[in-house]
C-alpha cells in the first residue's frame, strides 16, 4: 500500500543557514571536533569546516551517574583555542594533565542505562553526495565513550546487566543505512526546505530523525543543535547524468520513521496514536547542475508508504512463508485510521491518494481477471480497509476526501514485458 502526498515542484530558493557567527552565534555548523580529557572533565573542541572559529563543550566526569554538560559562550580564534588548551593542561598537571582522546565529527547521542552516561561519537565519516551545495555524509566509524572517569565509576557500571545493555547498543551498526548533513535539513523534503514559511535548521522533532531521543539531553542543556548530528535511517543514493549536453544530479532518498518501527512480522498495522509500521518517505530530487546551488531549476517528488492503518498482525513461522493475517480488534469509528490520515494531511496536505496494492476480493471476467487468493488473507484486509476509507469519507469535507485507488500490481507486472 502506498500513499502519495505531494506533487512535483520547481523552485528557486536558498536552504542554508548563515555561516557568519557574528550575526547569530548558533546559526552556523560545527563540523570538526577534537575530544580531550582530564581526570575531572572531557573537553570537546568544535570548529567550523575552515577552522576559522572554535567553541568548547565541557563535560563533567566527577559524578558516576549525573550528566553535567555546559557550553562555553566564548567564540575562540585558532590562537585563542590553542592558548586555552595549554592553560587547561597546565592547570591539570598534578592529576595527569590534558590528553587527546579522538578526532570526532559530531555527537550521535548520549545515553544512560543503569548508572553511567555514555557518548556516541562519530569518529570517521564519508561524503556520499551533496544537495544544493550542502554535503551529505554517512558514518564510517563510531565510538562509545564512558563519561565518568574510571577511578570513580561504580561497580554497577561493570555489572553484567549494564554490559549487556552496552552490547545491545553497540549492535546497532551506524555505518549502514544512516546519513546526515551539518547544514542541510536532510530529514525534510526539498519542498519544505525551500518553502519561505519554514524556519530552516535541523528539526529534531521530525519523525525521520532516528536519534532524536539520544540527542535530547545535550540539545536541551546547550539550547542548540550545533554539537549533535541528526541521523536519518533509510537510503541515500545520488547519481549524475547528462541529457543533450546538460548536466543533472538525481538523488533518491528514503527516510524511515522512528515511530512504531520494527522488523517484518513483528510490527504491522497501526497503533493507537495513528502511527503505522514501516512508515517510509521516499523523495526523488532532480537538480540542474549548470545553475549551481539551489538557484536553478529543481524538481522534488515525494511518496510515502506504510503498513495498512488497521489493527492487524502476523505471526512469523518457519513452516509458512505466508503467515495468516490476524485482524486483532475492530474499531467501529476507525479512530486510529483517522488519526493516521490526519497526520498525513499535516505532513503533505490534501488530497491524500491511497494506492491500494493488496489483492482483489473477487475475479472479474476472464479478460479482466484479477489476482485472487485461494485462501483469504490479504482480501480480509482489503475489505476492512475499503470500509475504513468509505466511513472516513462520510465524515470528511468533500475537498479532503481520500482518493482510494485499487491497483493489481501482479497483473500489471505479468502483462508488461520486462524490457
Amino acid at each position: 500500500m502506498g500513499k502519495s502526498g505531494s506533487t512535483p515542484v520547481t523552485a528557486s530558493a536558498k536552504v542554508h543557514p548563515s555561516n557568519d557567527p557574528e550575526l547569530d552565534p548558533d546559526s552556523y555548523a560545527l563540523e570538526k571536533f577534537r575530544l580531550y580529557e582530564t581526570r575531572a572533565r572531557f573537553y570537546l573542541i568544535g570548529s567550523d569546516r575552515s577552522k576559522r572559529f572554535f567553541r568548547v563543550l565541557k563535560i563533567d566526569r566527577s559524578e558516576p551517574s549525573d550528566l553535567n554538560i555546559s557550553q562555553d559562550p566564548v567564540l575562540y580564534s585558532p590562537q585563542e583555542i590553542k592558548s586555552l588548551l595549554q592553560r587547561i593542561a597546565e592547570g591539570n598537571r598534578a592529576t595527569g594533565g590534558l590528553t587527546f582522546v579522538a578526532k570526532v565529527f559530531g555527537i550521535a547521542g548520549c545515553i544512560k542505562f543503569l548508572e553511567s552516561y555514555y557518548l556516541i561519537l562519530v569518529t570517521k565519516r564519508r561524503q556520499i553526495g551533496a544537495i544544493c551545495g550542502h554535503a551529505i555524509y554517512s558514518i564510517k566509524e563510531s565510538q562509545l565513550i564512558t563519561i565518568p572517569h574510571v577511578s570513580i565509576q561504580s561497580d554497577l557500571a561493570h555489572s553484567k546487566t549494564e554490559l549487556r545493555y552496552k552490547k545491545l547498543l553497540s549492535s546497532v551498526d551506524l555505518t549502514k543505512d544512516f546519513f546526515y548533513s551539518y547544514t542541510y535539513p536532510i530529514m525534510q523534503s526539498l519542498q519544505k526546505n525551500v518553502s519561505p514559511s519554514e524556519d530552516g535548521g535541523m528539526s529534531y522533532d521530525n519523525i525521520f530523525v532516528w536519534n532524536a531521543y539520544l540527542t535530547q539531553a545535550i540539545r536541551s542543556r546547550c539550547n542548540n543543535t550545533i554539537w549533535t548530528i541528526a541521523l536519518v535511517h533509510g537510503h541515500f543514493r545520488q547519481s549524475r547524468l547528462s541529457i543533450f549536453g546538460r548536466d543533472f544530479s538525481v538523488s533518491l532518498i528514503s527516510r524511515r520513521s522512528r515511530h512504531f518501527a520494527g522488523t517484518r512480522y513483528l510490527k504491522r498495522g497501526v497503533n493507537d496514536r495513528g502511527r503505522v509500521a514501516n512508515d517510509v518517505e521516499t523523495e526523488q530530487i532532480v537538480l540542474d547542475e549548470e545553475a549551481g546551488s539551489c538557484k536553478g531549476k529543481m524538481s522534488s517528488v515525494v511518496q510515502m508508504r506504510g503498513s495498512i492503518p488497521l489493527f492487524w498482525s502476523q505471526e512469523a513461522s518457519r513452516f509458512s512463508p505466508k503467515p495468516d493475517i490476524i485482524l486483532q480488534r475492530y474499531d467501529p469509528t476507525y479512530e486510529a485510521t483517522k488519526l493516521h490520515f490526519e497526520d498525513l494531511a499535516k505532513r503533505y496536505g490534501n488530497p491524500i491518494i491511497v494506492l491500494n496494492l493488496i489483492k482483489f476480493l473477487v475475479a472479474h471476467l476472464k479478460d479482466e481477471m484479477q489476482t485472487v487468493e485461494k485462501r483469504p488473507r490479504e482480501m480480509m484486509l482489503r475489505r476492512e480497509f475499503a470500509s475504513a476509507v468509505g466511513y472516513l469519507n462520510q465524515i470528511l469535507p468533500v475537498e479532503n476526501h481520500l482518493r482510494f485507488i485499487h491497483w493489481d500490481f501482479h497483473k500489471f507486472a505479468k502483462s508488461r514485458p520486462m524490457f
